[in-house]
């Protein structure tokens, strides 16, 4: 029987042996493409930039401005492979951030005890948008995006238009400014939830039934699947790390600000959608994911230091999110007709009830068969 890993474009071990090398090569491009790229510009912005790019400065740098993006991006991940969409990630850090100092500074509560607190009200977010998508059936787009409205208004609210400073305790502030092995600390925070989401998503039944739901809710639910409650977990899982990437931000920031967050909106879905078109092309991956965020990084950190302006990374993450969504909807219709011809042929045209309902019933049935397996 068909695999469900099989839904995505990676070719298999069987299809790699009957090909000539050139071949092989050419077809494992649009896997690791998105790494070789990255690969390939911070080999020439070294060359480029001797000086400034190629230094532990400038990873430091790096990965202290991206790692935040990174963590957003993996919770953004989350509810794109159930086929919903978090916009939440970016409104959710702007409140959240700016409470994990305030309950510090304004109410006198001990760090761990915001940390907690920021962290159980992200879950909390969480579960309501699931229940907004899955209970009252409103658009994930739609739901997230009011949900965040709200969320931003009452970080104004909090803050009166005004910064939230204060004296912050070592043991909060070291949350980020730590260094293990010489980089920063948060490095080690992103490797390690990116490690156990791969392992939840390719090796455990609860990511191969979010998968299964993002490819065809109807075959899943058909098959057993509780798709109500494993939507409402993602949901539930993109917030709880988005309060923690908010908690990282305040750590770094040490002041609270209504209008710092939503920056961080945009990357992390170009980070996502750029994660889908590369290592497992056509659905949403962790590796993937981080090469996207990596690729945003390395390009504009090089094209800043060689001058660009102010204006370059929106630019740049605009364009490049453009890119990704038609890549990631081309490789999206191969994975569902990976054989239909570009132009159907003139005689199917004179049948045009009954070819579709047959095409549909096929690809339900088939999709069954690979998620019971």
């Amino acid at each position: 029987m068909q695999s469900l890993k099989s839904n995505a474009l990676e070719p298999t071990r069987g299809e790699l042996d009957s090909l000539p090398p050139l071949a092989r090569v050419a077809k494992r491009l649009p896997v690791f493409g998105l790494p070789i790229l990255t690969l390939l510009l911070i080999v020439i912005f070294s060359i480029v930039l001797p000086d400034t790019f190629p230094t532990l400065l400038n990873l430091r740098s790096i990965i202290g401005d991206k790692s935040i993006i990174a963590l957003l991006a993996l919770a953004a991940m989350i509810p794109m492979a159930t086929g919903r969409i978090d916009l939440t990630v970016g409104y959710g850090i702007v409140l959240w951030h700016i409470l994990a100092i305030s309950l510090q500074t304004m109410y006198g509560l001990d760090w761990w005890v915001s940390v907690l607190i920021v962290l159980a009200l992200g879950a909390l977010l969480g579960l309501l948008n699931g229940l907004l998508v899955e209970v009252a059936q409103i658009d994930s787009f739609i739901a997230t995006l009011g949900t965040g409205t709200v969320l931003y208004a009452l970080a104004m609210w909090h803050t009166g238009g005004r910064q939230i400073v204060g004296v912050l305790p070592d043991a909060f502030t070291a949350i980020f400014s730590t260094s293990l092995f010489g980089l920063p600390i948060v490095a080690a925070y992103v490797l390690c939830i990116a490690v156990v989401m791969w392992l939840a998503a390719d090796y455990l039944p609860v990511g191969r039934y979010l998968y299964a739901i993002g490819a065809n809710p109807r075959a899943a639910a058909l098959n057993g699947i509780p798709t109500r409650r494993y939507v409402v977990l993602a949901f539930v899982t993109s917030g709880l790390l988005t309060a923690f990437a908010g908690v990282v931000l305040a750590a770094k920031l040490r002041i609270g600000q209504a209008s710092v967050g939503l920056d961080y909106l945009l990357p992390a879905l170009v980070g996502a959608f750029l994660g889908s078109t590369t290592i497992k092309p056509g659905r949403v991956n962790v590796w993937g994911t981080l090469f996207g965020i990596s690729i945003l990084a390395v390009g504009i950190a090089g094209i800043q230091q060689l001058g660009g302006e102010f204006y370059v990374e929106p630019l740049f993450n605009g364009a490049t999110l453009l890119a990704a969504i038609g890549i990631a909807g081309y490789t999206q219709r191969r994975r569902r007709n990976p054989n239909r011809p570009a132009v159907p042929p003139r005689h199917q045209s004179q049948q045009p009830n009954s070819a579709p309902k047959s095409a549909a019933s096929t690809d339900d049935t088939s999709r069954s068969s690979a998620i019971t397996s």
